[in-house]
């Protein structure tokens, strides 16, 4: 089995998920300026799936180039509403807008894993979970946002499904760790492989 991975993510839940899981691994974020890809990508009428998908392998990709013969895994998280994509907010008025935009539907979490070595994919995997929000008032979702530090909200998409955030739901079908970013269980198969 591999020793050590890279993580090509500053995600503080995708190291801890890899952690728990007893996952050895190391930190180099790939710092790929994901608005410029996604634009070009939607303008191409990819799908939030497929948006997704690129972009942890270009994560993957961009770090496996720096570090040879290295084991880098990249991921991304994006929000299917109904084929629209919803990115992470970077102001609460954003965040604000997107509870408001899912309020009382359901939409998909997509959460795309890439592993690369010498610069090229050669593993990756894409998971989705199906998540039902709650219609709620303007107050309980001005509530909700005061409960949420910023780091927490720019980091986790809208909602922190792991903590306060999964009273936003009615009812939520997939894999947890899928939800927050990173389908570890189809990784941890993929590693004992090789």
């Amino acid at each position: 089995m591999l020793n050590r991975i890279i993580l090509a993510s500053k995600s503080k839940v995708r190291k801890e998920i890899l952690d728990k899981n007893n996952i050895k691994n190391t930190v180099e974020p790939s710092n790929v300026d994901e608005d410029i890809v996604k634009l070009s990508l939607l303008k191409e009428q990819a799908s939030p799936e497929l948006i997704s998908k690129n972009l942890a392998e270009l994560k993957a990709n961009k770090v496996s180039m720096k570090k040879t013969d290295a084991i880098v895994l990249g991921a991304d998280s994006v929000i299917d509403l109904n084929g629209e994509l919803i990115s992470k907010p970077e102001t609460r008025e954003e965040a604000m807008k997107i509870l408001k935009k899912l309020n009382g539907k359901s939409h998909f979490l997509i959460s795309s894993v890439c592993i690369s070595k010498n610069g090229s994919m050669i593993w990756n995997h894409t998971d989705k979970a199906k998540l039902s929000m709650k219609n709620l008032s303007n107050d309980e979702l001005e509530i909700y946002l005061s409960k949420i530090s910023d780091e927490t909200l720019y980091a986790y998409n809208v909602y922190q499904i792991e903590g306060v955030g999964r009273n936003l739901f009615s009812n939520i079908e997939g894999d947890e760790d899928t939800i927050m970013g990173l389908p570890v269980k189809k990784i941890k198969e993929y590693i004992s492989s090789l």
